[in-house]
């Protein structure tokens, strides 16, 4: 664990953002801390990244009037507890993240949909690697749990 606090920016790469906060704990927005701390239903492709590799908690709330220059927002403490292997397979990492991004590309589509436009790939082939692996072509991405995601990962 490293006693450091930095500054999560949303524009980072997910998957770079995702090892570096599993590596530690940080500061971040309060907006961005809830995001890390997604469950399915509300799931993103943020907590997603990050929850691939351990899990997330806020440990503590900052309010802004503790910081000079006093930012906008209050900010928490996230720590990220490690899993000893991440839940996909390293070398399925690649593809995961490939599918992820796909299927967060088009916010509130169906799977099906959104994992054709962001593959390129037909959205007859997609819902048949969906249906094989026990996912509804109908959900949406952010419903998904990371079992979920392992089964998908598995039929691609």
């Amino acid at each position: 664990m490293c006693d450091c606090a930095g500054t999560l920016r949303k524009r980072l790469d997910f998957q770079a953002l995702a090892k570096a906060v599993a590596a530690q704990e940080g500061v971040a927005a309060v907006q961005v801390a809830a995001r890390l701390c997604a469950v399915p239903d509300d799931m993103n492709l943020l907590a997603l990244s990050v929850q691939v590799y351990g899990a997330p908690r806020t440990v503590s709330a900052i309010p802004a009037e503790a910081f000079y220059p006093r930012p906008e927002v209050d900010s928490s403490i996230v720590r990220v507890d490690l899993f000893p292997q991440p839940v996909i397979p390293a070398p399925q990492l690649d593809t995961f993240f490939r599918l992820a991004r796909g299927a967060f590309g088009q916010k509130r589509k169906m799977l099906r949909n959104s994992l054709s436009a962001g593959l390129n790939r037909p959205a007859a082939d997609v819902s048949r690697v969906l249906e094989a692996a026990g996912i509804d072509p109908m959900r949406r991405a952010e419903t998904l749990n990371l079992a979920e995601w392992r089964a998908l990962i598995e039929k691609v």
